[in-house]
């Protein structure tokens, strides 16, 4: 169970922004994960949730969205979205394909508001 490990590097990144900022509340991370990144959405959320459970990050939500595959066809340009694992171009049928997106795990956001009588 990888997504735990993920869930903690995580948590460590929100960490490490709220020593940069301490006059902030942080309100939720932003994930952008790919439909074929190998990450388990279910557990991850399940990791987050039992590292987070009674620190001062309880409260701090997970907030994902899930990226469906894409490529484009190195014949034609044409980009057009994978599914099923076929990567074969709709346009000139060509196999010759490059992935655009669908791996990725990226931290695309946190969301932190000002705490109240905080200076700017």
């Amino acid at each position: 169970m990888h997504e735990l490990s993920i869930a903690t590097s995580i948590l460590d990144a929100v960490e490490r922004e709220g020593k940069l900022h301490p006059e902030a509340s942080f309100k939720a991370v932003g994930l952008r994960i790919g439909e074929v990144s190998g990450v388990d959405i279910d557990s991850l959320t399940f990791g987050w949730e039992a590292i987070t459970k009674d620190t001062e990050w309880e409260s701090l939500k997970l907030v994902i969205e899930s990226v469906p595959r894409k490529n484009r066809c190195t014949q034609c340009g044409n980009e057009f979205a994978v599914r099923d694992y076929e990567i074969e171009c709709p346009a000139c049928h060509s196999l010759a394909t490059v992935n655009l997106s669908g791996d990725e795990l990226d931290i695309a956001y946190i969301e932190a508001e000002e705490l109240e009588g905080a200076e700017a």
